[in-house]
Parts: C-alpha cells; structure tokens; sequence
C-alpha cells in the first residue's frame, strides 16, 4: 500500500519520468517522428499532471521538510529550490499555452513557444529529482 511518507519518492520518479518523455520527444521531433514526438511530450504532460497531484497530497498531509544541512551545501540547496519554484510556476501556462498551439495546429506559433518551453519544463522536472536527492538522500 502506498503511504504518504513514500510520495516524495514518487514525486521523483514522476519528475524523472516526465523528463525522459521531454528528452525522447524532443529527439523525435529533430528527427520529423511527429506521432511519437506528441505521445511522449503528451505523456511528459500527463506524468507531470500526476506529479502536481501527488506533490499536493504529500505536503497537504506532511507539510515543509527541512533542509537540516549547514555550509556551502545549504546555498546551493536554495539556489536551486527558489530557481525551481519559481520556473515551476511559470512552466504550467506555458506547457498548457505550448499544447494548446499544437492541438489547434497552428505549428509556427507552437514551434517559438516550445523553444522556451522545454528547456524550462526540463529544468523544473530535473531539479525537482535533485532537491528530493538533497532532502532525503544526503548523508
């Protein structure tokens, strides 16, 4: 059964997961595989639908976790938390701005917008893995 305490490592498997379809369709797209590019960058999407979801589960029921470590550690830590809280915010209109071109097939305009997209949804979905292996997994 999953418990709560087990969703923060979910959480990363979701971000890594979601970069991977971001990766994988972007390899597509370079390589003109248009199916395949919008299956994975839809599932990039719907993996990052379950992250938020399960992202506001966990700290509904949980709460904040600490940042327990001191020193040079701690700056890099919050550099990297702020950066990603902040671009996280801003990559949900524009992931949902960047589908919304495809799905109206209006190309020119989704192919701009995506330039700005992806490498913005790549470092959310991959910083979101890094501040998990810094919270939980520092020794």
């Amino acid at each position: 059964m999953l418990e709560i305490s087990n969703l923060p490592t979910v959480n990363a498997i979701l971000n890594a997961t979601s970069a991977v379809f971001l990766i994988i369709g972007y390899v597509f797209i370079r390589n003109r595989k248009i199916e395949q590019h919008k299956k994975c960058m839809l599932a990039a999407f719907g993996v990052s639908i379950l992250f938020l979801i399960s992202y506001c589960i966990y700290h509904a029921n949980a709460g904040s976790t600490k940042f327990l470590h001191e020193g040079w550690i701690r700056l890099v830590y919050f550099t990297i938390l702020i950066s990603h809280i902040i671009l996280a915010f801003i990559i949900i209109p524009l992931a949902l701005v960047t589908l919304y071109f495809a799905w109206r097939e209006r190309f020119d305009k989704h192919r701009r917008i995506a330039k700005i997209t992806l490498p913005i949804w790549l470092y959310v979905s991959v910083t979101g893995v890094l501040i998990y292996l810094m919270l939980y997994h520092m020794g």
